[in-house]
């Protein structure tokens, strides 16, 4: 592992929007005659909101980190997944989601005014 200044370090940032969900957000498409998966439009646009919203840091985190997310989604229909938003974290937050070693997700509710993520990363 690199070396992890271990000062006390935590971002917290709020991305608005509602997810889609990673095991739902896929389609298949034809390139030619070969099959391929590609996200769905929900996905696609949940990804650009996001980029839109989240600012990258100057100093990625670069060891392990926890994240903590409360999801608050339009109705109580959407699965509590959090897998787009740690893939959309990558190069913004943290190097790589496979530094995630830590995860409390949590369902936050019904907000169909303000559906959002509230997301903290901290290092380990």
């Amino acid at each position: 592992m690199e070396d992890v200044e271990t000062s006390v370090r935590e971002h917290s940032f709020t991305i608005h929007g509602e997810p889609a969900s990673k095991a739902n957000s896929r389609k298949i498409v034809l390139f030619g005659k070969r099959p391929a998966l590609i996200k769905s439009e929900k996905a696609r646009a949940y990804v650009k909101q996001f980029e839109a919203q989240c600012e990258v840091l100057d100093d990625l985190f670069v060891g392990d980190v926890g994240v903590e997310m409360t999801i608050y989604y339009c109705t109580r229909r959407p699965d509590l997944d959090e897998s787009v938003i740690l893939d959309c974290m990558e190069t913004y937050i943290y190097k790589n989601d496979r530094q995630v070693k830590e995860k409390h997700i949590i369902w936050g509710g019904v907000d169909k005014e303000d559906p959002r993520a509230e997301i903290s990363v901290r290092y380990l």
